[in-house]
């Protein structure tokens, strides 16, 4: 096996010392610029790479950050994963992704493995944990980004992203309301999701306040994926078949739920309407297309990864920046 390339072997071929060569590779002064040409030129042939736990002795920093997710598979987080991966390798960021699966004890191990790696900071989506336990976690690591959670105050290392989820949902309802629909249904997310609480608060205020009397039997929770929509459909609309319209917690629970009004002949937007939230690819690509509220998932994951810099160096930065969803209008509703 190749033994791995060290300052002392530039030293060495270049006829220095070591000290002269970590001067250079660190861009510090006290070397002629012809030496330190002919080192960086050695660095270039011979491939010289640093020794990044080494590094990490003398600096006390990992270059590297942790990214927990509740489940890899939904576009949802595997965008905004894309997102902070770009940014992270932009700035020279290596990053630790662990994929939860919606498994609480699973959480609390990828926050003790990345706690043992001793990343310089954490982006920490949709936390699925109490608030005592999020802030006893979060004051493990040196700077936190959380997605989809809020803090009343955020501790000094923390900064908070969300999606304004109320009032996406009470665009919807209200797109819902302009086009003369009553039976408006809900299928909602997990019921320990931060943003199912939040969208079952905006879809509610958004009934009532327009004169609808609220139905709790028109609100189902199911997990968010397409075959739970599908399931949690086809109960609703044979329980209510005079349902005409349905807010999903998000997109892949919307387009079960249309292939759940194809299965019973319901024709989507003619018989229910459909509308889901986040705006993954998909839903561009099915027929009918799907009407939802979008928000930049890419965008987010590169701000999440900004952010975490800037807490990471101490620079001004919000404690806490919300982002504001958009309908877009297409087929389904």
């Amino acid at each position: 096996m190749k033994r791995r390339l060290t300052l002392a072997d530039i030293a060495d071929t270049a006829g220095v010392s070591v000290m002269t060569v970590s001067r250079v590779i660190n861009d510090k002064p006290g070397v002629s610029d012809e030496v330190r040409q002919t080192i960086l030129a050695l660095v270039e042939s011979m491939g010289y790479r640093p020794n990044q736990i080494a590094r990490s002795l003398v600096t006390e920093q990992t270059t590297s950050v942790g990214l927990i997710v509740p489940d890899n598979t939904n576009p949802f987080f595997a965008q905004i994963a894309r997102g902070v991966e770009d940014a992270a390798y932009a700035l020279q960021y290596s990053v630790f992704l662990v994929n939860t699966v919606e498994n609480p004890q699973r959480e609390f191990d990828a926050l003790d493995s990345l706690w043992q790696k001793d990343v310089d900071g954490l982006i920490w989506c949709s936390a699925r944990v109490s608030h005592e336990v999020l802030e006893a976690q979060i004051s493990r690591f040196p700077a936190v980004v959380l997605l989809n959670r809020e803090l009343t105050e955020p501790p000094c290392n923390t900064i908070t992203i969300n999606v304004n989820d109320r009032h996406g949902a009470r665009q919807a309802v209200a797109h819902f309301l302009a086009q003369g629909r009553r039976r408006i249904a809900y299928l909602n997310g997990p019921e320990h999701s931060v943003s199912a609480h939040r969208r079952l608060e905006g879809y509610r205020d958004a009934i009532t306040e327009a004169g609808v009397p609220f139905d709790e039997g028109l609100v189902d929770c199911c997990l968010p994926d397409t075959d739970s929509g599908y399931d949690a459909a086809l109960a609703l609309l044979d329980r209510c078949p005079n349902v005409d319209a349905i807010l999903a917690f998000n997109d892949l629970v919307a387009i079960g739920a249309m292939q759940a009004c194809q299965a019973l002949g319901r024709s989507v937007p003619q018989n229910v309407a459909v509308i889901g939230f986040d705006d993954i690819p998909l839903a561009t690509i099915i027929k009918p297309q799907l009407t939802t509220l979008h928000v930049d998932l890419r965008h987010i994951g590169e701000s999440a990864m900004r952010a975490l810099l800037d807490k990471m160096e101490e620079a001004a930065c919000p404690s806490a920046i919300l982002i504001e969803p958009e309908l877009v209008l297409r087929d389904s509703a």
